[in-house]
């Protein structure tokens, strides 16, 4: 390999594979690192499905071609482009076959140090390698910006994990088990508890639960646009305009951003969610641990105040992007990095404050909208950042 390269991408996930596969298209040299698709593979609960239809559930390559449902077709899996949940299993099949066509060079490796150089940037990696990057690409996934409630402090490790933490609940089998959320994340990991066969309890301080439901054929959808966030002309335009959003003022897109298409389940948990206890319009109030359980301090809406005693508590609090949390990004970058609710404040072609860069993915989002929440938001990223380098290039 080579001790230099045009642009170093970092992260081996959706956005960063499709950054990659159009830069090999271009002919524009890059190394990517990291582990393929790692919180896919991982850190998420077997069973659950995509919140996302199968239409809006791909990577992309600059022909549109290696899409999911071409690859269920090709493998006779069941799809559908809206309407039939995509399984876990199904993407992780699709999302890999697409990384072993495209960018087959992933380095699993971790990047442990990055620093300014004359020649653009130095990557220090874990195996001992160093190198020089005209471009870095910072495709980080969700695993740096889990987030855990300060109420839970007090609670020990052996009682207290992240929902990222789990992929496999069976051995929770027989146990008590409480999750604190409210979202897709809290929604899928008690559904896999209960099938799992465990005891599990949703706490959350949501008043009530919103699905992903079915979208029912009605007359009025011919004259509303369909887009893979959903229907209606504002997921239309937040979908197709991402260069448009930027230009919104900063106010304004940190709102949209935090509120838009709020946490909800994929409607396949449903039924086994409420099947169970749901304690619906409670806020954690703290957690203390005795004699090897944790007890949960609880206060509703209407004040009244309860503990919950428990085997474990699974905080399914979703993630924050913080840059602070980089920790391969050092104090002298960290310094350098102008950021606004800790997320890095981008320019049209995704760069930072520090000029070569850049920032894809979820903590793109502040600055080109929702869409960058979800999987196809990578399509416009690839092809904007590929065109940007090309041109960096010539």
């Amino acid at each position: 390999m080579s001790a230099s390269s045009h642009v170093a991408i970092i992260g081996a996930g959706p956005y960063g594979l499709s950054v990659a596969t159009h830069l090999r298209a271009r002919g524009i040299d890059f190394r990517i690192f990291g582990t393929p698709l790692q919180s896919w593979r991982s850190e998420m609960p077997k069973g659950m499905f995509l919140k996302s239809e199968g239409f809006a559930s791909n990577l992309y390559d600059p022909d549109d071609s290696f899409t999911l449902k071409r690859f269920c077709a090709e493998h006779n899996l069941a799809y559908t482009d809206e309407n039939s949940p995509v399984p876990l299993d199904t993407f992780v099949a699709y999302s890999t076959a697409f990384q072993q066509k495209f960018v087959p060079d992933v380095e699993d490796e971790k990047v442990i140090a990055l620093e300014q150089v004359p020649e653009g940037f130095r990557l220090s990696l874990d195996n001992g390698e160093t190198l020089t990057a005209r471009h870095v690409v910072v495709a980080a996934g969700l695993t740096d910006f889990r987030r855990m409630p300060a109420e839970l402090a007090n609670l020990p490790s052996s009682v207290l994990t992240h929902s990222a933490e789990h992929h496999d609940l069976s051995g929770f089998s027989g146990r008590d088990v409480s999750v604190i959320g409210g979202g897709a994340s809290a929604l899928d990991i008690v559904a896999s508890l209960r099938a799992a066969g465990a005891h599990a309890r949703l706490v959350s301080r949501r008043p009530a639960l919103k699905w992903n439901m079915p979208v029912e054929p009605h007359a009025w959808r011919r004259f509303t646009p369909m887009s893979g966030m959903g229907g209606g002309w504002r997921n239309y335009f937040f979908e197709h305009a991402p260069m448009v959003f930027q230009h919104l003022p900063q106010n304004t897109r940190l709102d949209i951003v935090r509120r838009w298409l709020g946490p909800s389940g994929a409607w396949p948990a449903r039924k086994y969610v409420e099947q169970g206890p749901v304690l619906l319009g409670q806020k954690l109030r703290g957690a203390d641990y005795r004699d090897g359980r944790a007890y949960l301090r609880l206060i509703s809406h209407e004040g009244v105040e309860s503990v919950v005693a428990t085997d474990h508590v699974i905080a399914a609090t979703g993630f924050k992007v913080d840059l602070s949390r980089l920790k391969f990004l050092g104090q002298d970058l960290q310094s350098q990095l102008r950021s606004v609710d800790s997320t890095p404040v981008l320019s049209p072609n995704f760069e930072s404050s520090v000029s070569g860069l850049h920032f894809v993915g979820l903590a793109s989002a502040n600055t080109f909208g929702p869409v960058m929440r979800f999987l196809l938001g990578a399509r416009y990223t690839a092809r904007r950042l590929t065109r940007h380098f090309a041109q960096a290039n010539s």
